[in-house]
């Protein structure tokens, strides 16, 4: 999987796509968010953004 990553991020380098680094980002977050909610207190309000 880091292989993935560090390929994925030298590919991103050498095509200049630097418009993906923000959408990669912001996936990432939603990513976390998810994962960092299940089963905690937390997951009520976040229910409420979406």
């Amino acid at each position: 999987m880091i292989s993935f990553l560090k390929e994925f991020i030298q590919f991103l380098r050498e095509r200049k796509k630097y418009w993906l680094y923000p959408i990669i980002i912001v996936l990432a977050l939603f990513g976390v968010l998810i994962v960092l909610s299940q089963g905690s207190a937390v997951a009520p309000f976040i229910y409420t953004i979406f």
